[in-house]
């Protein structure tokens, strides 16, 4: 899988289990959603995401 499938995998995966956890454990859980958003909104202006170190290391092209 390549490295834009795989920050789109990952980010949308973790939206829907913030938004789980938000309805099921604690509201406070939807700032995970809210730290997706804005990581996912900065990178595409300075291009640099974390989770693209994370998923080189996994083996992602």
């Amino acid at each position: 899988m390549k490295i834009d499938n795989g920050i789109r995998a990952l980010a949308g995966s973790m939206v829907l289990l913030s938004v789980l956890l938000t309805q099921f454990v604690h509201p406070n859980f939807v700032w995970l959603t809210v730290f997706v958003g804005l990581n996912l909104f900065q990178s595409a202006f300075t291009h640099f995401c974390p989770a693209v170190i994370v998923l080189k290391k996994m083996g992602f092209k």
